[in-house]
């Protein structure tokens, strides 16, 4: 079964890059570009291995936003 992740809101200057990265952050994915939320995704096969993730978000002038998830 898929595991999916909703970001329910975003901040910052549009678009926005979201990445799904193991924790610590040693190995990040990228998943996709979005002008907006809500946005929602699945979490990548090889990081379902992981119990605990950080999802980063990179605006359009390079502020980044960490969180950190655990399933």
């Amino acid at each position: 079964m898929p595991t999916v992740v909703t970001i329910n809101d975003l901040s910052g200057t549009t678009p926005y890059d979201i990445y799904i990265c193991d924790n610590p952050q040693t190995q990040c994915i990228y998943i996709d570009r979005t002008d907006s939320a809500p946005y929602t995704f699945e979490i990548p096969t090889i990081m379902l291995n992981f119990s605990e993730f950080t999802l980063k978000i990179v605006d359009s002038i390079g502020c980044e936003v960490t969180t950190n998830l655990t399933l």
